[in-house]
């Protein structure tokens, strides 16, 4: 697989994307010793020596610089605020009354040195490393970059995608559709997948079986698109022209078939110019299963995006599967009070019963070496 190149993304448009940079704090955080209650600020030596009643100095908001505290005296403070000069203790406003300028501790109340204060650098120091390259980004990651002072970061490029589904008998949603033809679903379902995964730029185009319009069409989706997934026109049929076409068109196959259910007639092969071509098998089932199984990670890896820890989970039900295939059974997902990920076998009837994929949560790997697999055995997950 390729590695793209990073770029700079703004970082209001930077989650989904890959980092690809390392993000180093700004400064310590907290930057300060930043106080966590609303009260007043004293010198813990003060109440150490019996001092319970503190003239209050002044007001101290949160965003203000710090004020120095005198002797014996107490600063109101409010919840953000930086602590002030010689105070070394927040007393709870619940926990004081005032009356004239002074604030009296309530009888009984017990004081800590430094409670209430968040200390300076206690989160992190400025230049350690925050978040290192090859994570995804969250919402959450991005507001650490933005405590580091980033307006954009190096993150993956965003690859265009093109998903081309072949066919004759496909017809787009909202159009009129005859007894003999289907609805065309892969493409957009393709697309969602990848758009989950934060790849947006996948555009679809239906392409019709024939030789001359798979060759032009495909040509030109070769030079302008990074990858390129098809779906349909893989396996063994008369009308199935994509193999042949793609080695026309210069792409060099990887591999044909793989040994697995569902998905088996898929294809692999990378075109001139470093840029892999996925075909899918037509089957709804199988061509989602392979989506997730082969073109995700494959985006991953060439975005520059880590190899994720693997998932597990206990099944939820026996399974039998003879053939001598890899199996890939579509699960929904559930836990008990033991807090164990149970994977409940969703049945579909056949490669096209993508109606019983609504619902699932993944899928789980149940390997051919193996044919009958019990309640509770610990199988690979992979969610959608």
């Amino acid at each position: 697989m390729p590695r793209w190149p990073a770029e700079a993304v703004a970082l209001d448009d930077a989650a989904g994307r890959v980092l690809r940079q390392t993000v180093v704090a700004e400064r310590d955080q907290p930057p300060f010793d930043r106080v966590t209650m609303d009260g007043i600020a004293i010198a813990y030596a003060d109440y150490a020596k019996g001092q319970r009643a503190f003239p209050i100095q002044t007001t101290q908001m949160a965003g203000e610089p710090a004020t120095d505290l005198d002797a014996g005296c107490c600063i109101e403070i409010m919840t953000g605020a930086s602590l002030p000069g010689g105070a070394d203790c927040i007393i709870p406003v619940e926990r004081i009354g005032v009356a004239e300028g002074v604030a009296t501790l309530e009888d009984g109340y017990v004081v800590e040195q430094r409670q209430f204060i968040h200390a300076r650098a206690s989160d992190y120091a400025q230049g350690d490393d925050l978040l290192t390259p090859g994570r995804r980004i969250s919402p959450l990651d991005v507001a650490v970059i933005a405590s580091a002072g980033l307006a954009e970061v190096a993150a993956g490029k965003s690859p265009a995608v093109r998903i081309l589904s072949t066919g004759d008998e496909l017809v787009a949603p909202g159009e009129p559709i005859a007894a003999h033809q289907v609805r065309m679903s892969n493409g957009s379902a393709i697309a969602a997948i990848l758009g989950s995964h934060g790849y947006n730029d996948a555009h679809q185009e239906h392409i019709a079986d024939k030789r001359d319009t798979l060759e032009e069409r495909i040509a030109a989706h070769l030079d302008a698109a990074d990858l390129i997934v098809l779906s349909g026109g893989v396996s063994m049929g008369k009308a199935d022209y994509v193999p042949e076409v793609l080695g026309k068109l210069g792409v060099d196959i990887v591999f044909h078939k793989v040994r697995q259910r569902p998905g088996k007639p898929m294809w692999f092969g990378m075109a001139p110019g470093d840029k892999p071509v996925f075909a899918l098998p037509g089957n709804p089932v199988s061509a989602l299963v392979c989506c997730r199984q082969y073109v995700v990670p494959a985006l991953d890896k060439a975005s520059g995006m880590l190899d994720p820890l693997p998932e597990f989970a206990s099944l939820a039900g026996d399974v039998t599967f003879k053939p001598d295939l890899t199996c890939y059974q579509p699960v929904k997902l559930v836990s008990n009070a033991a807090g164990q990920v149970l994977a409940m076998p969703v049945r579909t009837n056949t490669s096209g019963d993508f109606a019983a994929l609504s619902g699932t949560d993944g899928y789980v790997e149940l390997l051919r070496e193996q044919s009958f697999f019990p309640t509770g055995t610990p199988v690979r997950l992979f969610r959608w």
